[in-house]
Formats: structure tokens, sequence, C-alpha cells
């Protein structure tokens, strides 16, 4: 796999939490159209609300609880998808034409392969998204992707994600879809 790098997500500075001490996602982008992110928390989980392992189906309002969310676009493109990645092994997909301008897919060639780890201080989740689910185009094409996660702890909601650019938290402004992964060449 090509493009792996820790990341660090940053709090938004109006929803800080004692209960985080840092979430870092690890990006993998294969050539066989896969794009692996595992999210890393590390805080005082005993006051992390994390909902239990379940089974994998869609669900609405994921992001209103402790979720990892991943935001992809084509490079240029106003379109893109929300992802979102519960602890739970809940998830959801929305496609949208335009900010904030679109609707869940429910498809199950859409789901995710969710997999969670937890240890001590540190809760792990891991995401396998199919980029051909999203489009032939994607596979092949230059991505931009926003990271995020909703965190709620026993001192209330945490918003974080790679930048936040403007004073209340906003996963869907495309200027915080920062990461940008070029494809993968014919090695990778």
């Amino acid at each position: 796999m090509t493009g792996e790098s820790w990341i660090d997500l940053r709090c938004h500075p109006s929803t800080r939490t004692d209960a985080v001490r840092a979430i870092a996602v690890l990006v993998r982008r294969s050539a066989n159209a896969e794009l692996l992110m595992t999210f890393r928390l590390d805080g005082d989980i005993s006051r992390i609300l994390v909902p239990p392992p379940g089974t994998p189906r869609f669900a609405r309002d994921l992001w209103k609880h402790t979720c990892f969310e991943a935001f992809i676009a084509i490079e240029g493109q106003p379109t893109y998808h929300e992802f979102n990645f519960a602890p739970s092994q809940e998830w959801a997909v929305y496609a949208f034409r335009g900010y904030r301008d679109g609707d869940p897919v429910t498809d199950e060639i859409m789901r995710p392969n969710i997999a969670i780890r937890s240890i001590a201080n540190r809760l792990e989740l891991d995401a396998l998204v199919r980029l051909d689910s999203l489009s032939a185009i994607h596979p092949r094409a230059a991505l931009r992707i926003g990271l995020s996660a909703v965190i709620e702890a026993s001192d209330g909601i945490s918003y974080w994600a790679l930048h936040h650019p403007k004073d209340k938290p906003d996963f869907h402004n495309a200027d915080g879809f920062t990461l940008l992964l070029e494809p993968p060449g014919p090695e990778d």
C-alpha cells in the first residue's frame, strides 16, 4: 500500500475535553482500490462513551455519538462522499452533489469493513473503504480527504479534524479536506 502516514487530528477549540489526549489516523491507499484508515484514540477510555460492538449495519445519526469519519472527494470536484464508522460497527455513507447537498447511500456494496481494538488507554478503529464502490474514477483519481472524529465523553462532545476552517466545527467544509492522496503507481 502507498501513501502511509500517521496524521494528528486537532480538537476544535470550542469543544475541549480532558478525556482525550490525542487522535491520529494512519491512511493507506492500495493499487487494488482500497482505502484503509486506522483511527487511534489515546485517552481515558473509561470516560468515553463507546457503543459496544454489534452487527454491522447502516445507521443514521452516528455523528451524534462517538464515531470516526472520512470525507472523500476527487481533486477539483464539488461532489464528495461522507463515511461514518462507529465502534458499534454501524456505518453510514452519504453522497453529496455539493456542500451539504446529498443523500444517504444504504446499498450494502458501500459497506465499509470495520474492526475495533481497545487496550488500556487506547481505542483503535480500522475502516476499509472500496474506492471502486464510489465510482470507476475514484481508484485512479487524486483524492482530497477530510478525516474527523466526534467523541462523546463524560465531559461532553468534542469535534476533531485535520483542519477546522471555521469558528464552528463543520466537517463538510471542503477547506477541511486537506489530505491529498495521489493515485497509486503500478508498483504499489
